[in-house]
């Protein structure tokens, strides 16, 4: 998401593109298991680089998702969209 922040004296404006920010840590927000697509996964492990959960959070998975609870915001919008056809699944990272 962009925003636009406008210079002073110009009718114009700069663009702006928010950096997401790679969690690392230990955190409240880092108590939850979060649902993320499972090639993403896979990707996350083979390279290291940072998966998106559905709620939005930004992180580099590197714990046992079956040890924490679903992120009720990644199990909401999960049940909102449907599982999709893959109902067995498990679509969770930590």
């Amino acid at each position: 998401m962009s925003t636009l922040e406008p210079e002073r004296g110009l009718g114009t404006g700069t663009l702006v593109e928010p950096v997401p920010q790679v969690s690392h840590g230990d955190g409240d927000h880092e108590r939850f298991a979060h649902y993320v697509q499972k090639d993403k996964i896979m990707e996350s492990a083979l390279s290291g680089s940072p998966v998106v959960a559905l709620c939005g959070k930004v992180w580099v998975p590197g714990r046992d998702p079956k040890k924490y609870p679903v992120c009720p915001m990644c199990k909401e919008i999960y049940d909102g969209i449907g599982a999709g056809g893959d109902k067995g699944g498990d679509n969770k990272g930590k």
